[in-house]
């Protein structure tokens, strides 16, 4: 058996908050696994100030939640670790086509200002999809949120260009004291690698759970 890759085109949506024509911070936010980006970004709707456009990306592959007929709810995710490598250069691509479709102009967007701040947040699966972007993607991001989730391990954070481009964000990790997921000892795990390479970052904790905190998100925003 051999096996063999092909690229094709394909369809992808993103969902906004806020005008990118006249916003000064342009956040673009990856959801969690299972999630959807219109859902996901209800949550992030108290980031929507006036001065802010909030994108969230949807992830590439969507499944049915449950095999329930009667409640048949779909999610997305990221990537699984089935041809893995092949996903993560995929999803970079695409993240860089959003970037470009929200801050340079599209048929389909109006043209951000390119002098606009950019954050990038992920929550959860969404955590590692968002920092393999800021690490290998074509944008420069300015600030680099990683909420209850991890760094990724495969990403070597003592060599360039990933390196150089972390040593150029602004890093916060955001934690809830409940987190099931991102408990207190990974959270540990993640500073001594960031400590190790030498990158500085800013810990966020606040009392919860594995979940957007609206007090902590306002607090960031």
């Amino acid at each position: 058996m051999e096996e063999h890759h092909i690229s094709v085109p394909r369809s992808a949506r993103y969902h906004t908050l806020g005008d990118p024509k006249g916003a000064s911070d342009v956040w673009f936010v990856c959801h969690g696994y299972g999630q959807l980006a219109a859902r996901f970004l209800e949550r992030l709707r108290p980031l929507d100030d006036g001065s802010r456009c909030v994108v969230a990306p949807e992830g590439l592959s969507r499944f049915y939640l449950t095999e329930d007929p009667k409640e048949r709810r779909v999610g997305a995710s990221w990537m699984t670790r089935e041809d893995r490598l092949s996903e993560i250069e995929d999803y970079v691509r695409y993240l860089d086509a959003v970037h470009q479709d929200v801050l340079s102009g599209s048929p389909t967007a109006p043209p951000g200002p390119r002098s606009a701040r950019v954050t990038v947040l992920g929550f959860s699966q969404g955590a590692a999809t968002a920092c393999r972007w800021v690490a290998f993607g074509a944008p420069r991001a300015d600030r680099l949120i990683v909420w209850g989730g991890e760094i990724p391990s495969d990403l070597d954070l003592a060599a360039s260009p990933a390196r150089e481009r972390l040593r150029g964000v602004r890093l916060e990790l955001v934690y809830g004291s409940r987190d099931e997921y991102f408990t207190a000892k990974i959270v540990a795990a993640t500073e001594e690698r960031l400590r190790t390479a030498g990158l500085a970052y800013t810990l966020v904790p606040y009392d919860g759970r594995h979940e957007i905190d609206e007090a902590t998100l306002r607090r960031l925003a």
